[in-house]
């Protein structure tokens, strides 16, 4: 670590409380894009962030957009050579019903003792995401406090439609695309493995949706006067569904693992040291035996390999007592994760031919489309991830550990489509934090030590540049 670097940490630590206070003037915003009542204070957040950042040097804007304005900066790097990020974050936050839950306003943030020695930030938006934007605002400002300048160019997007399905993002990034187009992303909305263990996001699956309905007979049919002679679209529809898997937990449809790969074996390995026995991962939900593919661990099961969830089932009489009918049809929610390389259109597609074939004759299937996006997987090789995993592991006590994560972040598929940039998912949330629920918090050391895990980050990644061994 250079000298210049152990300056901008000490000078983290000097001015945590200062740190503290912004965080708490952005905290107290009530900046929930959800509800049209707040309108104004999401633009409030948006100047506010817009204000501070103008005190770092940064050129700084609010954007308009159709919903609620973007904040766009820049700053330069220290010469042409150094490497350009773009930093994402957003600054509204969930609605905080319901209220009476709350131990405390959740606008009114506030640092307690949690017991253990652990502090803890409260307040709507302490985690998610304005204490995570705020630790890399912080590592800029100590950067330039103690040097006059940064060490990487520095492009920084704020939405405010996140928790709102980010409706203006991607108008904005077509529109805005040579501007915002960076060597790298920098996404700071995820979390660690534990609260000692920071951890590198390498996989985001990806999702297609799909909703069949069978139809059958042109009405509902007396069972007694019809059984057995008529179709039942339910019959059908369950054993579709019961086609797409086998003995051993793979789906059947044809051409379904195209672009799966194989994760790597010393990946495999360090997962393996995570995740313990299977009964710690299922018992929370009542659960001992993993489902899915055999003789693969659950954490591979839910960050790496592919999968086909029946997510609802609909058809004939489901109100209160017995009705003896056979229904004229019955419909089903079927959802797709996909992972590495596979193609949402080409999976689409191979579902629709899969069901086609196994519906009668003289009975018919429609389909409904719910959306698709691709996974994202980013190189286990690649150079920003291993500089990166370095400036982590001098950190934190435990070494940074590479995770996948089940779900979808679809900025960083945009990212990808829009302005052709891999996402570097960093972040200090915990898994207590409830985010989305009342009593939502923020782990003081991962505030604290975010700020520091960036500046490292930062200096690691223009170090890597100087040295050639970040490609430019």
């Amino acid at each position: 670590m250079s000298a210049s670097t152990d300056r901008v940490l000490s000078t983290l630590d000097k001015n945590l409380d200062a740190s503290l206070k912004r965080l708490f003037e952005l905290v107290s915003i009530p900046s929930i894009s959800t509800d049209p009542a707040f309108a104004k204070d999401c633009r409030k957040a948006a100047e506010w962030l817009v204000k501070d950042l103008e005190t770092i040097g940064f050129t700084a804007s609010v954007r308009d957009t159709k919903g609620h304005p973007m904040v766009v900066a820049h700053h330069p790097g220290p010469d042409g050579n150094a490497p350009h990020a773009l930093f994402y974050g957003h600054y509204d936050v969930q609605p905080v019903d319901p209220l009476d839950l709350w131990e405390n306003d959740p606008f009114q943030p506030a640092v307690r003792d949690a017991g253990g020695g652990r502090k803890i930030i409260t307040g709507r938006g302490s985690a998610d995401d304005k204490g995570q934007l705020m630790t890399f605002v912080e590592a800029c400002r100590a950067y330039k406090q103690v040097n006059g300048s940064l060490p990487c160019e520095i492009t920084i997007l704020f939405e405010g439609e996140e928790e709102s399905g980010s409706p203006s993002l991607k108008p904005f990034l077509e529109a805005n695309a040579e501007e915002l187009k960076a060597d790298f992303a920098l996404v700071c909305d995820t979390g660690m493995w534990d609260a000692e263990t920071p951890a590198i996001s390498t996989g985001l699956r990806g999702l297609v949706g799909e909703e069949i309905t069978v139809k059958a007979a042109d009405r509902d049919l007396h069972s007694g006067l019809y059984g057995g002679a008529a179709a039942n679209p339910i019959h059908i529809l369950t054993r579709v569904l019961a086609d797409m898997h086998d003995a051993d937990g793979r789906v059947t449809i044809p051409g379904f693992y195209d672009g799966v790969d194989e994760t790597p074996p010393d990946i495999l390995k360090m997962w393996e040291g995570l995740s313990g026995r299977p009964e710690s991962f299922l018992a929370d939900i009542g659960l001992s035996i993993p489902s899915g593919e055999k003789g693969r661990s659950v954490l591979e099961l839910t960050w790496a390999r592919p999968t086909a969830e029946i997510n609802g089932i609909n058809g004939g009489y489901t109100g209160k007592g017995f009705k003896t009918v056979i229904p004229a049809e019955a419909s089903a929610k079927v959802s797709f994760r996909l992972v590495h390389r596979q193609d949402p259109k080409k999976i689409r597609e191979a579902f629709r031919a899969f069901v086609r074939e196994r519906i009668p004759a003289d009975c018919s299937v429609s389909f409904q489309e719910h959306g698709s996006s691709p996974a994202i997987q980013l190189s286990y090789d690649s150079p920003v991830l291993k500089t990166a995993k370095a400036a982590l592991d001098a950190e934190w006590p435990n070494k940074a550990v590479m995770i996948a994560m089940g779900g979808s972040i679809p900025i960083v598929g945009d990212f990808q489509s829009f302005l052709g940039m891999e996402s570097l998912l960093v972040g200090f949330g915990l898994p207590d934090d409830r985010v989305h629920s009342p009593n939502e918090k923020y782990e003081l050391s991962s505030f604290h030590k975010g700020q520091r895990s960036w500046a490292r980050i930062l200096a690691a990644l223009a170090e890597a540049r100087a040295a050639g061994r970040l490609p430019g």
